[in-house]
């Protein structure tokens, strides 16, 4: 005699509910908000480093108004950063050669911008080339004036500052996907044979088959 099968002991694969998709869905969408949020918070909360903050709230940082008519600003607490030139070595002094960047919130040089200049930073001390040439600083002290230079064949004013504190950053190459469309399974979506990786619809849009790019990032 044959059995009846009742479909709670059907092993044939069930259609997933709508509830259970929107409810997916929805746990899905609250982590990636949730990451982004706190992504955005702690972008917000970016501050300069206390070794660079220096002993006035509003430190001069504009070096084309200085380069113009640098006896006003003498002995005025200055912030200036960018990629060192070169680095000289005197008996009890080094000088730095900067080419001056913009800088962000934090006092990080901008990558993205051209120099707006160049200076020399004095430090009152040993610094090693090794250490530091080609790299990106950033320099805090007091402006003394200017003193005529040389770049290449060119005669050049250099605006002249002592280093009270010093930065030295770091430059991190990381590789960044383009984002995808958030589904209920998460971002992009499962991958599904009929489109390809990295292409097809998803119930945020379609997929973005752009290829990643590395971005240099500098940090402590």
């Amino acid at each position: 005699m044959n059995k009846k099968i009742t479909s709670s002991q059907s092993t044939s694969s069930q259609p997933i509910s709508s509830q259970a998709i929107s409810k997916a869905f929805n746990r899905k969408t609250y982590v990636a908000l949730t990451v982004g949020l706190s992504v955005l918070l702690l972008s917000g909360c970016v501050t300069v480093p206390d070794a660079i903050r220096g002993t006035t709230a509003t430190p001069q940082m504009d070096l084309v108004a200085v380069q113009s008519a640098p006896q006003i600003y003498v002995h005025q607490e200055a912030r200036f950063g960018g990629r060192v030139i070169s680095v000289t070595n005197d008996k009890n002094t080094t000088r730095l050669e900067i080419a001056t960047q913009p800088l962000d919130s934090a006092a990080r040089p901008l990558l993205a911008y051209p120099s707006v200049g160049r200076l020399y930073a004095y430090y009152n001390g040993f610094l090693d080339p090794v250490n530091y040439k080609n790299q990106l600083v950033t320099v805090v002290g007091p402006i003394t004036g200017s003193e005529n230079g040389m770049i290449g064949q060119a005669s050049y004013r250099f605006v002249t500052v002592n280093i009270n504190s010093l930065k030295r950053w770091r430059e991190v190459k990381e590789v960044v996907s383009p984002p995808q469309p958030i589904g209920p399974w998460g971002w992009g979506g499962p991958y599904d044979p009929r489109w390809g990786r990295g292409f097809g619809p998803t119930w945020g849009g379609w997929y973005d088959n752009t290829p990643a790019r590395v971005e240099t990032f500098v940090t402590e």
